[in-house]
């Protein structure tokens, strides 16, 4: 009973390793953090600690009594964690986010008290809002616009979001940075197309934008009353990262559910994706990009020597195993039987949560041993995966032909660039084609036979009634 028992405090500690958290402060410089911070997280971490050691000690495992017992030291446990993050905020509200996010490995006990922190992290008064506004434009509110509402959009680590209205008449979002972050946490804001910044009411600490309706793009209820198609949403999602890391080689590394919306666009009935939150990017060194992309090529296509060579060359050494493993959210067996035929069971999900823990070790050595791009690819793996367990659109066959799909285009482009001869160019564009051509043969025969299937699940329906 007692190693049963060292492995629980495990789930929490090892979720957190692997996530990154104690990589975040390992990367920090100690200066960032006061003391006050970093002793509440120390004793944050003791109380939880203890909590798992001693509350089983009168409890017999495996029983109805210990699963409900076990169900509320994830509760308190989780509700500690978020206590935390909510103090210290800043990194740890980051933290506490990839967490909640993470359905696929957590408890929902964990999962469903963290995810208050995606879009409803600490918030700054209104009189702080305020003041930092006054600080910024040497202005009143009033002066700036005709409506600001006092009710945050959201609130995430850094700074809020309001809604407001301009004197002209348009709706803008207006995103004010909290008065406590350090100055060292301040970066430049990354302009992208989609929303359009109002520079004249923007400072270094206040940002108005284009304001961008939608749902969070885990909220089913929402995506139902809209008309909005789970699995096309998930499919578009993976195709857009896909496109990001494999094609254009840099990746929005901060797709938790608050930063990610969705909508149906009212003139043209399309879905749309909006990515919310461009301070967090990563740019990807060609080669790690390419040896990245011929390691998803063979996982796809079950060549495992393959798998071996691409996970040494990215650092995993003879830990590879557990690297495609932590890379998939996938079991060995199931990456060894082929990863885009073989679907995620229940057996197979009890067994990675149970792994996490078991493995911990193992997984802080393999998160010291690769490239530090590495980490947060890592980190928006989990993410997407949580927001596909959510929306139960998990590894479907389309995620892994789209992948595939932008990997022929990647390795070819890379090849390309390395030759000369116009007439192997030629040859490696033509290949690059019969490649493409062959995967949308496999997804029309995938499709077909889907929709076979369906018409005759509906005769035998028909005909039992």
């Amino acid at each position: 009973m007692a190693l049963r028992l060292l492995k629980v405090p495990s789930l929490a500690t090892a979720v957190l390793a692997s996530s990154g958290f104690y990589l975040y402060n390992r990367r920090l410089d100690f200066n960032d953090l006061s003391l006050i911070r970093f002793g509440r997280a120390a004793a944050t971490t003791a109380v939880i600690s203890y909590d798992y050691l001693t509350a089983f000690k009168h409890v017999e495992y495996g029983t109805e009594e210990y699963r409900a017992l076990k169900s509320k030291v994830h509760r308190r446990s989780a509700e500690r964690l978020r206590d935390l993050c909510c103090a210290n905020r800043g990194t740890f509200i980051k933290v506490g986010q990839h967490l909640g996010a993470l359905d696929y490995l957590l408890p929902e006990e964990y999962t469903s008290t963290l995810k208050v922190l995606h879009s409803r992290a600490p918030q700054s008064s209104m009189e702080e809002i305020v003041q930092v506004i006054r600080e910024d434009f040497g202005k009143e509110l009033s002066e700036l616009f005709v409506l600001f509402e006092e009710t945050p959009q959201g609130a995430a680590s850094l700074a809020q979001v309001h809604k407001a209205v301009l004197h002209d008449g348009r709706t803008v979002a207006v995103k004010v940075q909290h008065p406590k972050v350090q100055r060292q946490s301040s970066k430049d804001i990354l302009v992208m197309e989609v929303p359009m910044i109002h520079w004249d009411l923007s400072t270094k600490r206040v940002l108005t934008m284009e304001f961008a309706e939608g749902g969070q793009v885990n909220d089913r209820e929402y995506m139902k009353t809209h008309g909005i198609n789970v699995n096309e949403i998930s499919e578009n999602l993976g195709k857009m990262y896909s496109e990001m890391i494999f094609i254009h080689g840099f990746v929005h590394c901060d797709p938790h559910p608050g930063n990610v919306l969705v909508r149906k666009c009212q003139k043209s009935k399309k879905t749309e994706i909006i990515l919310l939150d461009h301070g967090l990017y990563q740019v990807l060194q060609p080669d790690f990009r390419i040896n990245y992309c011929q390691l998803w090529q063979a996982l796809i296509h079950q060549d495992m020597s393959g798998v071996e060579h691409y996970s040494r060359k990215l650092g995993a050494g003879d830990l590879y195993p557990l690297f495609a493993c932590v890379l998939t959210a996938r079991s060995w067996a199931a990456i060894n039987s082929g990863i885009s035929s073989v679907p995620v069971t229940l057996s197979e999900d009890v067994e990675i949560r149970t792994n996490a823990a078991v493995y911990l070790p193992q997984i802080n050595d393999l998160l010291n041993k690769v490239p530090r791009q590495m980490l947060l690819l890592l980190k928006t793996n989990d993410l997407l995966r949580g927001i596909e367990t959510t929306l139960q659109t998990r590894a479907s066959s389309s995620s892994f032909i789209n992948m595939s799909r932008c990997c022929i285009r990647a390795l070819a482009r890379h090849k390309r660039s390395k030759i000369q001869s116009s007439r192997r160019r030629l040859q490696i564009t033509l290949t690059e084609s019969f490649n493409l051509w062959r995967l949308s043969m496999y997804e029309l025969f995938l499709w077909l036979k889907g929709s076979l299937l369906g018409q005759g699940v509906s005769t035998l329906l028909a005909f039992l009634h």
